[in-house]
C-alpha cells in the first residue's frame, strides 16, 4: 500500500499526517503524551486536513488532558517496599537474596517476592521481573486467542510479546501476525482481552473505520469501557496507544 507521511502544525498542535489508499479520514490521539495522528486519502490536500483537525480541536485537547492527568510511576529502583503492578493490582515488592536460580512469586493479595542471587543489581532484578511478566502473558494469551479466533472466524499465523513504545498491540493482516505489549501483564485481564479482540478484528478490517468499530461493537459491546480503563491506569516510567 502506498503511504506518504508528513508533519503539520495546526493551531499549535503537531500533527502526523499519513496519506494512504483509503476512502475516509481517521483521526486519533495516542498515549502516553497525546500524539496526534491523522490518516487521510492520498488525494486529500493539506487545507482539507487542517480544516478537519481544527473541527476536532476541542476533542483533541480533551484527550490530551486525560493523558496528562494519567498517573506515571517513578523509575523503579527494584527494592523491597516498592509498588509494582500485575493484572491490574498493586503489589509490594519483597526482594530476597539467596543462592540459586532467581524466581518471582505472588504471595497472597499484597506482595510479589523477587528472589535473586546476592549482588544482583537493579537492572538485573528488573530483567528477571520482566521475564516473569512475559511468562505470565504467554500463559494468558493463548486461551484468549482461541476464544476470539472462534468468535471472529479468523486465524493468526503467529503472535508474540515485545516492548512497544507507542501502542498496546499491533497486527500485520497480510502475514496474519499479531504482537502484544509486555506492559499488558500489568493491566487487568479485561484490558488484555480487549487488545486481543482489537488486534484480531484487524484481520477482518485493516483500518479503524466504521466497519471496524461495528465489528467490535457486535462482538464486545463493552470495549469502550475496557479501552478507557486501559488508558486510565498508571503507565510505566518508560515513555512508550490506542
Amino acid at each position: 500500500m502506498t503511504t506518504e507521511t508528513q508533519h503539520l502544525r495546526i493551531s499549535g498542535v503537531e500533527v502526523e499526517v499519513v496519506r494512504k489508499d483509503i476512502k475516509n479520514l481517521h483521526l486519533g490521539v495516542y498515549p502516553p503524551l497525546g500524539r496526534v495522528r491523522v490518516a487521510v486519502p492520498l488525494v486529500l490536500g493539506d487545507e482539507a486536513v487542517r480544516l478537519a483537525v481544527i473541527d476536532k480541536l476541542g476533542w483533541i485537547k480533551r484527550q490530551r488532558a486525560k493523558f496528562a492527568e494519567q498517573p506515571r510511576q517513578s523509575r523503579r529502583e527494584m527494592v523491597s517496599g516498592e509498588s509494582h503492578w500485575f493484572l491490574g493490582r498493586r503489589y509490594r515488592l519483597r526482594v530476597r537474596e539467596q543462592e540459586g536460580p532467581p524466581r518471582v512469586a505472588v504471595c497472597g493479595i499484597g506482595a510479589i517476592d523477587l528472589v535473586v542471587r546476592p549482588g544482583t543489581d537493579a537492572a538485573q532484578r528488573e530483567a528477571i521481573l520482566s521475564r516473569w511478566h512475559r511468562e505470565q502473558l504467554k500463559g494468558l494469551i493463548p486461551p484468549l486467542l482461541a476464544k476470539w479466533q472462534a468468535a471472529l472466524g479468523v486465524q493468526v499465523a503467529d503472535w508474540g510479546i515485545k516492548r512497544m513504545k507507542t501502542r498496546w498491540g499491533s497486527c500485520n493482516p497480510a502475514a496474519r501476525r499479531v504482537w502484544f505489549n509486555l506492559e499488558l501483564a500489568k493491566k487487568p485481564v479485561q484490558c488484555l482481552e480487549y487488545i486481543v479482540a482489537h488486534e484480531l478484528t484487524h484481520l477482518l478490517e485493516r483500518h479503524h473505520d466504521e466497519r471496524f468499530t461495528a465489528l467490535l461493537d457486535a462482538h464486545m459491546p463493552q470495549w469502550p469501557q475496557y479501552r478507557d480503563m486501559l488508558n486510565s491506569l498508571p503507565l510505566a516510567h518508560e515513555e512508550w496507544g490506542y
